[in-house]
Order: structure tokens, then C-alpha cells, then sequence
């Protein structure tokens, strides 16, 4: 199979050096000692960039801003932190994904990307918008960790540690409060979406060593693999499953369930790999940057593993990125059967740029877009699901609604709505509310006229009605054929 530089979601670049150029910090330097840094000091620095006068004005602006608060504000700020606090709000303003990465920070990003940390087991971030706004948001608990066997679930909103309020925390001091010695406990206060009151977790603080998969025989003759995350050894770790799967089941396997539900995507060459395992040869997941050296087609060897073994894809809103890439690749091609709800809509990758100012941190920054083989942009679209099957439990009027890609703020490719009509709701909340509603009639529309059929269900608390709807269509193999045939109709 043909590598590609380590990249995700996030890619780790030795390749792109900076340009000589001005620091941030030199500018600021320069300010508090000389007065406004002027345009032809900068010019300088950033004469082989390609600005224009108008760029060093705006950074003559910067540089005077700063030494203004710094010389003026009430109390005397900390220079670090104006400094990284201007840094945070420019990568903030190009898209969700792009940010600067502090030395703690690209420290942490490399443990989980090996896959050994540690910590509670959950995978958080700053909720921006909202009534959460400020809070630290659980994007998933990571399988047969502290945080799982404890009950916290995707969407969990963390307002207290250990008595302290998170509001007014970056999420760095959230993360240093929840970690600690293996054996020490924290105590959480948690929001959830739909429940009234608090919840309260007490959790004993472990060594994280992330298994990305998860395997066993369901119903005697299908496998059941799941891939909690895209690691170093996602890829390894799956083939070894799956043969050991075959070796289990006499005569081998009649089907293979593949689970993608809550992951989170990862490194983009391991989901590559996991994709290839079932193709045999042919593109799977092609790049589109600015430059030349992000765009990209990545093309898997000839031969597959459990040839002509039916295969459906689980997957949910909580499926992004990396998981994407897999399950659009096996839709696309027509290997699998993708059930479940659609998909979280994360098509950008981020190529992860370790800076070379002595302090150790990074740059994660959006570098290009990523295609499945029919050409299809993911990027906040998501993959609709051949069988969409959205799950209620008993109580639930209608599915709980998740965040997705084309809910954050700033997110690349979110269309603006049409014109608005002449008569209709006058107050701001009946706008709101129309609006609200328009929007998700539109989407639910658009994702049955992709779908082969709709099936909403009540599930039992504690049954996994998703995968028993798999386990029935790979038990019922005229069925199964019917569906993938149909499914190779559809113009996606």
C-alpha cells in the first residue's frame, strides 16, 4: 500500500521550515522599547513572505496594540499570554481545527496518538457556543476506561473538578485538574442534555493504554470488530483481530460487522490501511490543498482481507474524520452496508507543524480537503448511511439531536440559507424557531432521498438495536444482497 507523510486529521511535518522571519515576541520587543513598529522594520523580516504594504500596516497595528495594553492596562498583563492569546484568536478565526498547539499540549497530542497516557479516559474539548459556552465538553470516552466504566457519555459537559469551576479555565487548566497519579481520585460535576439534574462521578485516575480495537463472534459465525480510534496501530491491531476472528469461527466468517460509532477519527495513513484491508486495489480517499504537496491520492494494493465476506459499517454522528475516510471509501466502492445515522461531517486535514523557536510547541493547522473515491466532500456534509436508523429510548419523543462539524463556529463549507420570504413569523423567537425548523426538514429530506430506507426505532435501555439490525441483515444474506445492489443504484 502506498504511505503517505503521517498526517490526520493531523500530520506531523519535519518538511515545512518557517521562513526567516520577525517573531511575534521580537515584534513586541521592538514596541516596548522603541515605540510603533513601523512597516519597513517588519518589511525585514517577512520580505521573502510575499506581503504587501497593506499586511504591514496591519502588523504595525499589532504592534502598537500591544504597547498600549502593555504600558496602560490597569493591572501589568503577562506578556506570554497576550502574545499566545493573539496567536489563539488568528487561528480561531480561520476554522474549528486550526490552533496552536503549547508544549504541553503537542506533548499530550503525541501520547494519544501513540496511544499510552494518562488520565480519566475521555477525549474533551472547549465548548464555544451556546449555553455550555466555557465549559469542558466530553467528545467521547474511550472504551473500558475510568471514564466509561463510570457511565460519562459523548456530549457529558464538565462544569466542576474537585470543587473548582471550570468557567473562566483554558481547557489546559481543566485537563492539568483531571490528571494526577494512577490511583488518586477526581471528583466531576457533569451537564447532560435531557436529564435535570447534576450528575456527580467520583473517578480513580489510571495508566490510559488506548486499545483502538475491539473484537468478538456474535451470533457464531460473524465477527464483530470495533475501532475505537486511528492510533499508530489501528490498522496492525484490525488485521490481527480479523484472523484471529476467522481462525474462532468454523469454516470461517459468514459476515463482519465493522464499528465506527463515537470515533473520533485519527492518523488519516491508518485509515488508509483499515480501508484497504477490504478493497481490492483502487483509490481510497484522495486530498485537494493550496499547494501542491497537500493534494493527494492515496491508492490501496490489490488483493483484500475476508473476500466476499458481507460487511456493514456502524456508524454516527459521533464518526468523524479518519472514520469518515473509511466508511465513505467502502460505501463508494460498494464493499459495505453503512447503517446508522449520518456521520460527523469532519473533511479537512491538519498537518501539524512543530515550530522552531526554541519553546517546544506546534502548529495544527488546516491544510487541505479530503475526497472519498466518487469525489464527494465530507466537509460539514457527513456521509449519509445506506440505512439510516435513528434510536430513541423509551420516554424519547424523537432522537437526541448531536453537534456536527456544520455547528461549530467558523466550520469551512457550511452554505448560507436562501433568501428570506416576505411574510412569516415578526418576533425573534418565532424566527428562531421557524428557522430551526426549515433547516432540519431540509436535512432530514436531503438524507432520505440518499438512503435506502428509513428506520426509526425505540430501543431498550441496555440494547444495541443498531447492531442487532446489522446481525439480521448479515444472518439474511438475500436480503443483504438486495440492499447492496440497491445501494450501487443510488448516484451519491
Amino acid at each position: 500500500m502506498k504511505k503517505s507523510i503521517l498526517r490526520s486529521e493531523s500530520r506531523v511535518s519535519s518538511q515545512l521550515k518557517p521562513k526567516p522571519r520577525l517573531s511575534v515576541s521580537a515584534m513586541a520587543m521592538s514596541a516596548v522599547a522603541g515605540g510603533v513598529v513601523t512597516a519597513a522594520f517588519l518589511t525585514t523580516g517577512f520580505a521573502r513572505s510575499g506581503f504587501d504594504v497593506e499586511t504591514f500596516k496591519h502588523l504595525d497595528l499589532f504592534g502598537e496594540i500591544f504597547e498600549q495594553v502593555h504600558e496602560n492596562y490597569v493591572t501589568a498583563p503577562e506578556d506570554k499570554l497576550l502574545i499566545e492569546g493573539a496567536i489563539d484568536g488568528m487561528l480561531t478565526s480561520l476554522d474549528p481545527h486550526s490552533s496552536y498547539l503549547r508544549p504541553s499540549d503537542f506533548d499530550r497530542m503525541q501520547e494519544q496518538t501513540r496511544g499510552t497516557f494518562a488520565g480519566l479516559g475521555i477525549q474533551v474539548t472547549l465548548e464555544t457556543e451556546g449555553a455550555g459556552k466555557g465549559l469542558v465538553k466530553v467528545i467521547s470516552p474511550i472504551d473500558d476506561t475510568p471514564a466509561a466504566k463510570v457511565g460519562m457519555e459523548p456530549g457529558d459537559l464538565v462544569y466542576e473538578i474537585d470543587g473548582e469551576s471550570v468557567f473562566g479555565m483554558t481547557l489546559e487548566e481543566a485537563i492539568g485538574l483531571m490528571k494526577g497519579p494512577k490511583g488518586t481520585s477526581v471528583d466531576l460535576k457533569v451537564i447532560r442534555e435531557d436529564v435535570n439534574e447534576p450528575i456527580e462521578y467520583t473517578i480513580v485516575r489510571d495508566i490510559i493504554t488506548v486499545n483502538p480495537v475491539v473484537s468478538r463472534v456474535e451470533r457464531d459465525t460473524v465477527g464483530y470488530v470495533r475501532l475505537t480510534g486511528f492510533t499508530g496501530q489501528t490498522e496492525k491491531k484490525m488485521r490481527e483481530a480479523i484472523r484471529k476472528l476467522s481462525k474462532e469461527i468454523p469454516g470461517g466468517m459468514s459476515g463482519l460487522v465493522l464499528d465506527l460509532r463515537n470515533n473520533p477519527g485519527g492518523l488519516l495513513d491508518q485509515a488508509v490501511g483499515v480501508s484497504d484491508a477490504f478493497l481490492d486495489g483502487g483509490e481510497i480517499v484522495s486530498t485537494k490543498g493550496r499547494r501542491s504537496k497537500d493534494s493527494m491520492r492515496e491508492v490501496g494494493e490489490s488483493g483484500q482481507m475476508v473476500k466476499d465476506v458481507p460487511i456493514v459499517v456502524l456508524v454516527n454522528g459521533g464518526s468523524a474524520s479518519a472514520s469518515e475516510i473509511v466508511a465513505g471509501a467502502l460505501q463508494d466502492r460498494n464493499r459495505a452496508l453503512l447503517l446508522g445515522t449520518k456521520t460527523f461531517g469532519k473533511g479537512s486535514v491538519q498537518t501539524v507543524l512543530p515550530l522552531q523557536n526554541g519553546l517546544n510547541g506546534a502548529l495544527r493547522l488546516t491544510t487541505a480537503r479530503y475526497y472519498t473515491p466518487s469525489g464527494r466532500s465530507i466537509q460539514a456534509q457527513g456521509i449519509v448511511p445506506d440505512i439510516v436508523m435513528p434510536i430513541t429510548r423509551p420516554g424519547q419523543d424523537e432522537p437526541a439531536e448531536r453537534r456536527r462539524e456544520a455547528d461549530l463556529k467558523g466550520a469551512l463549507d457550511v452554505p448560507e440559507e436562501a433568501a428570506k420570504e416576505d411574510t412569516g413569523p415578526t418576533t425573534a423567537q418565532e424566527i428562531l424557531l421557524e428557522g430551526q425548523a426549515r433547516l432540519k426538514e431540509k436535512e432530514q429530506a436531503e438524507e432520505n432521498a440518499t438512503a435506502l430506507f428509513v428506520e426509526p426505532l425505540e430501543c431498550p435501555v441496555g440494547d444495541d438495536c443498531q447492531l442487532n439490525k446489522a446481525l439480521d441483515l448479515l444472518t439474511d444474506q438475500p436480503t443483504y444482497s438486495q440492499l447492496l445492489a440497491d445501494a450501487r443504484a443510488i448516484e451519491r
